[in-house]
């Protein structure tokens, strides 16, 4: 009997990208990427994944390829872990008869505007906000928001683009710069208007949801502004018991507005006060290694019940009474532009650390770094896990500042910038 297949269309680059196919070959299935660039991708080469090239933002392209796949082999389920695929990959699904989240819907919470007025209107908090098509309309949404405000592009992730606006000036030049863009840095063609909203300094949270379940809550750590770079997670967050709740359930109230419900939603909002407002809604597992915290404090698999999903196989996110209890991640930035020297040492001071369980410095030694402007700019990662959020927080902590940032040194004439991290 031939071996069912798994598509996978695209992927991120780092993160789950890897453990979904990996999840599928434990399920007996076989994974196949299709990608426009499969050496976007170095671990396709590396675990000998069986990839298809084929131009993945040319409908009539990827269904030929689709079809093609099917004619030799039962197609039993496909998805995308990158945030510009999801609604292409829920689209094939739906046109196979397969198990998925409604194209329609996963389009319209990609687009953040859209998204936006469907929670506004389904009455779930959300920042005061308006979308702009030109330089004038961003600087007069501005001044209707009032204050500080956030300016960003309608599509996108790992907060590319998004930018603290502190007067007209800051406002229009932004505008200026994302409104200039045609296409976006998957090389896909941008909407053509950016959405500016109303700039919330309480703490930053995510709520990650499977189906309409919330799942677990996240404390999130962000970089200071203008940029909003993350540079850490704590599961499960600590909070009073009315904040968690509101925070869970103004989560699966957005998800369930905009008409998802299937399979994972990472659900980003801040407190303003004690009201939880949703900032956005990604139609997918999260990024920032999130899921791996999540496995690890609460030995609940969310790659794994997303394959499963995807199969029609039965999920269970009851966990493991053997899971730690907490686990953290931070991520080294750059205060100033630094090389990159003694690697080696400085991720096994980062081991050393009681409780750190994975370490990595994603560059070799001898490359130059500047300050993070987005996810692409960060340096390396740690995680800890522990039997509360104090201890693996802090742990994870002692590691970043006595393990891995003692690899930046500053940096010297002639050493060339690296090159960014592909999305």
């Amino acid at each position: 009997m031939t071996t069912p297949l798994l598509l996978l269309v695209e992927s991120n680059t780092t993160g789950t990208g890897r453990q979904f196919a990996a999840r599928a070959r434990d399920l007996g299935v076989v994974p196949v990427l299709l990608s426009a660039d499969p050496a976007r991708y170095p671990y396709a080469a590396e675990d000998g994944l069986r990839t298809v090239v084929v131009d993945t933002a040319d409908d009539d392209a990827l269904w030929a390829a689709v079809t093609g796949l099917a004619a030799a082999a039962p197609v039993a389920g496909v998805l995308s872990s990158s945030e510009y695929y999801v609604a292409t990959a829920a689209g094939l699904a739906a046109r196979l008869g397969l198990p998925g989240p409604s194209a329609d819907a996963v389009r319209a919470c990609r687009d953040k505007a859209a998204q936006r007025r469907a929670l506004a209107g389904a009455g779930v908090p959300v920042p005061r906000f308006s979308v702009a098509g030109d330089v004038a309309e961003a600087i007069a949404a501005a001044q209707w928001v009032g204050g500080p405000v956030v300016v960003k592009p309608v599509q996108g992730s790992g907060s590319l683009g998004v930018r603290l606006c502190r007067d007209r000036y800051e406002v229009a030049d932004h505008a200026k710069g994302l409104l200039a863009a045609t296409v976006n840095e998957r090389g896909l063609r941008t909407p053509g208007v950016i959405l500016v909203e109303q700039y919330l300094t309480g703490r930053e949270f995510s709520v990650e949801v499977f189906g309409e379940e919330a799942v677990v809550t996240v404390a999130k750590h962000v970089g200071a502004p203008p940029v909003f770079v993350e540079t850490g997670h704590d599961v499960p967050a600590v909070l009073p018991a009315a904040q968690a709740a509101a925070l869970a359930d103004t989560a699966v109230r957005a998800v369930e507005a905009l008409g998802l419900g299937w399979g994972a939603a990472h659900v980003e909002l801040r407190l303003d006060g004690d009201v939880a407002r949703v900032i956005e809604v990604n139609p997918r597992l999260a990024g920032g290694m999130i899921p791996e915290l999540v496995r690890r404090a609460r030995g609940i698999d969310l790659v794994g019940c997303q394959v499963r999903a995807a199969l029609g196989e039965p999920v269970d996110l009851t966990g493991t009474p053997d899971a730690a209890g907490a686990a953290s991640i931070r991520f080294l930035t750059a205060g100033a532009e630094s090389v990159l020297a003694d690697v080696a040492a400085a991720e096994a001071a980062a081991r050393a650390v009681p409780g750190v369980v994975d370490t990595a410095l994603y560059r070799p030694a001898g490359t130059t770094v500047v300050p993070a402007e987005d996810f692409r700019g960060r340096v390396g990662h740690v995680i800890a896990a522990g039997t509360a959020p104090g201890e693996s927080a802090e742990a994870a902590e002692t590691a970043l500042t006595l393990g891995l940032a003692t690899a930046l040194t500053p940096a010297t004439a002639g050493v060339p910038v690296r090159e960014a991290v592909p999305v």
